[in-house]
C-alpha cells in the first residue's frame, strides 16, 4: 500500500515543504496514524489516501468506515449495493478509492456502491480530490447517473428539522429534469417523500467535469460554502446551515433506468483522497499544502476527530424524553395483527410491521437487543430494514 504520489499532486507542493520544514517532528511510515501537519485550531482531524487492499480490509472498518451492502435508496428501486463495488485501485499512479455502478436497465440488474463514515463531522472544512467520469467504462453511454461527495444526518421523520446534508452532485447525463451536464453544490433544511417535498437551496453548473477535480466545503459562521478547483461556486445560509454532526459519504448510483440504451453498461467514480479538519476553515490553498504534508510525512491515515480542541463533536445530540418516561409509546394491539418485516417484501406508505432491528444494520446478523417495535412505511420501500433506514417510522415496542 505504497503512499508515494508522482501525477495529481497539487499546486500546494511549494507551500507543502515550508509547513513541512517548520514541523516540530517528521512522522516516520512505520507510524502510519501519527499526528503529522495537525492544524492549529483544532486537533480533530481525518485523512485517509484510501490506501485500502480491498472491500473486506479489516483497515476499514476499524477507522470508521462502512462499504454499504445493504438494499434500499437511493436510485433504482431492486437495485444491489454489493461489496464488490468498491474497491481500491491505482488510478494515474496512485491509490484511490473506486465506486462502480452497473446497469442493464432493470432493477435487479442493476447495482450501485457507497462508502460512508462515522456521524462525528460538523463544522470545519471538507475536501477531496474526486475523478468524475462522462461515459462508462464499459456499455452504452447516456445512463442517469449521480457521482456524489455529500455529508448527511439520517431523516428520522418525515421534515425533520435536525436533518442535515451538504451536497457535491455531479449527473454526467443529466437526470431530474435535466438534459445535460449539470453539477449540483446543494444544502438541505429537510424533505419528506410522500407527498415529495424538499426544502433545500441549490447552486449549479451546466457544463461537464469530466476528469480530477478538487472539492472543498467550508461550515462555519452560517455559511456552508463550496469550492470547486479552488474557485468559490455557492455560498449557502440561513436555515439551511446544518444543526447536527453528519457522516462523510461517496456513492455513485442510477436515479432510474429511462435512458438506458440496452446492454450493460458500467461507470466508475474515483476519490484520490478524503480531508475534514474540525473547526478550522481552510483555503483550497491550505488543503492543498495540508494533504502534501501529510503525503510528504508518508501518513496514509490519520483520524482525530472528536480528541481534541475546537468543536468536534463524537456523538449526535440527544432528544429530551418523553414528558412522562413511566408511559412510553407502545405498537399497542396492532402488534399483534402486523406482519413480520421480510427482506424481500414490498411495502408502501402506511404499511405496518414488526420487527426487532439488527444491531449493525445487517438483518442477517445479530439482533439489536431493543425488542420488537412496530414500524411504518413513510414512502415505498423494499429491503430497507426498519430501524437502520429513513423509509421507516417507529411506532413504538410491542
Amino acid at each position: 500500500m505504497a503512499t508515494t504520489r508522482t501525477t495529481r499532486r497539487t499546486a500546494g507542493v511549494a507551500a507543502a515543504v515550508l509547513a513541512v520544514a517548520a514541523a516540530a517532528a517528521v512522522t516516520t511510515a512505520a507510524d502510519r496514524t501519527a499526528d503529522a501537519a495537525e492544524p492549529a485550531a483544532c486537533d480533530g482531524v481525518l485523512f485517509d489516501d484510501f490506501a485500502y487492499d480491498s472491500p473486506s480490509d479489516p483497515d476499514i472498518a476499524a477507522r470508521g468506515w462502512t462499504v454499504r451492502t445493504n438494499a434500499g435508496g437511493p436510485g433504482v428501486p431492486g437495485a444491489a449495493w454489493p461489496a464488490s463495488n468498491v474497491s481500491f485501485p491505482t488510478v494515474d499512479g496512485a491509490k484511490s478509492l473506486q465506486l462502480r455502478a452497473a446497469t442493464d436497465g432493470t432493477g435487479g440488474g442493476t447495482s450501485h456502491a457507497e462508502l460512508f463514515h462515522q456521524q462525528k463531522f460538523f463544522e470545519g472544512t471538507y475536501a477531496a480530490r474526486v475523478k468524475f467520469a462522462d461515459t462508462p467504462v464499459s456499455g452504452t453511454d447516456g445512463d442517469h447517473l449521480v457521482e456524489t461527495f455529500f455529508t448527511i444526518t439520517p431523516l428520522d421523520a418525515p421534515m425533520d428539522p435536525d436533518y442535515g446534508e451538504i451536497d457535491f452532485e455531479y449527473l454526467p447525463n443529466g437526470g431530474w429534469g435535466e438534459t445535460g451536464p449539470i453539477f449540483y453544490q446543494t444544502t438541505w433544511e429537510t424533505y419528506q417523500a410522500e407527498p415529495w417535498i424538499a426544502d433545500n437551496t441549490h447552486t449549479a453548473q451546466r457544463q461537464s467535469f469530466n476528469g480530477w477535480h478538487d472539492l472543498v466545503f467550508t461550515v462555519s459562521g452560517g455559511h456552508v460554502k463550496y469550492y470547486v478547483d479552488g474557485a468559490l461556486v455557492a455560498d449557502h445560509s440561513g436555515k439551511y446551515y446544518p444543526e447536527t454532526p453528519m457522516s462523510v459519504n461517496f456513492n455513485l448510483w442510477f436515479i432510474d433506468t429511462a435512458a438506458h440504451a440496452g446492454g450493460t453498461s458500467v461507470y466508475h467514480q474515483q476519490v484520490d483522497y478524503v480531508m475534514h479538519t474540525a473547526g478550522e476553515v481552510l483555503s483550497p490553498a491550505q488543503v492543498n499544502a495540508r494533504v502534501s504534508g501529510y503525503r510528504a510525512d508518508g501518513v496514509d491515515h490519520t483520524d482525530t476527530v472528536g480528541t481534541g480542541g475546537g468543536e468536534c463533536p463524537t456523538e449526535p445530540p440527544t432528544t429530551e424524553e418523553p414528558t412522562d418516561p413511566t408511559d412510553p409509546p407502545t405498537g399497542g394491539a396492532d402488534c399483534a395483527t402486523a406482519p413480520d418485516w421480510a427482506f424481500g417484501s414490498v411495502y408502501t406508505a402506511g404499511n405496518t410491521v414488526v420487527h426487532e432491528r439488527s444491531a449493525n444494520g445487517d438483518p442477517s446478523g445479530p439482533k439489536s437487543g431493543d425488542g420488537e417495535h412496530l414500524w411504518r412505511a413513510n414512502w415505498w420501500t423494499q429491503g430497507s430494514e426498519p430501524g437502520w433506514t429513513p423509509q421507516w417510522t417507529d411506532l413504538g415496542a410491542c
